[in-house]
């Protein structure tokens, strides 16, 4: 039985509360007001009082924490070795058209390293969450990385190109893209990062690729990743941190070093 630390039941009362206003408005999607704030980039009203839900749920419990979130940027606290990494609504362009694949991200980070997250599917009722050394769940029951060896049997998710990129990032994009279609032709693009890690996690998934993203779309998922017995890596140096740099490799245990072979060829 899974034991919940104080930490986790923070956090999970914060995403199950913001959860709750998200469902709301997704199920009267077509009411939602949304404004541009950048070349394909949207905002919706839900994101923002998602936001604030979680923000005050945390603040509450966890009063000197500092934070950094998609919407209302960094917050610095009396603590700055505490951090809260937030995500009210990954795979906002999903929600925003009525597609059930969405979620809430919810990591804590400590002197730069991750030692919780939480990812939340509303929609399909998961809840995937680990703490550094006490393994990962989804809900109560332990997840794994799945054992898949074989790349033309793998199913490898991967981000897409945006309409802020520039003509050699949409290069290099599709000849990843190719590269890999050409090993494992069952690559798919769901469009929310953070389920793409969780996804991996659960063994759903052999392995998730994409450069770009911010640090609130992987916290969570990867510690989660690692505490499922996968593999995180930036997708260029080994030594550097994806929370950091956005680009990020996640895989299970046997198809690390074959999948990163394939993205290293491109050029």
């Amino acid at each position: 039985m899974v034991t919940q630390t104080p930490v986790m039941n923070v956090m999970m009362r914060a995403s199950e509360k913001a959860a709750r206003t998200l469902l709301r408005d997704y199920n009267e999607v077509e009411h939602l007001q949304v404004s541009e704030k950048g070349p394909g980039d949207f905002v919706s009203a839900a994101d923002r009082r998602a936001e604030e839900i979680i923000f005050e749920e945390l603040k509450k419990a966890r009063p000197d924490y500092s934070f950094l979130m998609e919407e209302s940027g960094a917050v610095e606290g009396k603590n700055p070795d505490y951090r809260w990494i937030i995500d009210p609504l990954d795979g906002t362009t999903n929600f925003l058209h009525g597609l059930p694949h969405w979620a809430i991200s919810i990591a804590l980070e400590h002197k730069g390293e991750i030692i919780a997250g939480l990812i939340h599917d509303p929609v399909k009722d998961e809840i995937f969450h680990a703490e550094k050394g006490k393994g990962a769940f989804m809900r109560r029951r332990r997840l794994r990385v799945s054992g898949r060896n074989d790349m033309s049997n793998a199913i490898i998710a991967t981000g897409g190109v945006h309409v802020g990129f520039s003509a050699a990032k949409k290069k290099r994009y599709m000849a990843e893209y190719m590269a890999i279609h050409n090993v494992s032709p069952c690559v798919r693009r769901f469009g929310a990062a953070a389920l793409d890690l969780a996804y991996v996690a659960a063994g759903r998934y052999e392995g998730f690729w994409e450069r770009d993203l911010k640090s609130w779309d992987v916290a969570a998922g990867i510690i989660i990743v690692k505490e499922a017995g996968g593999f995180i890596s930036d997708l260029d140096d080994i030594r550097k941190n994806p929370v950091n740099t956005g680009n990020i490799l996640a895989t299970n245990n046997n198809l690390f070093d074959s999948i990163g072979k394939v993205l290293k060829s491109v050029k």
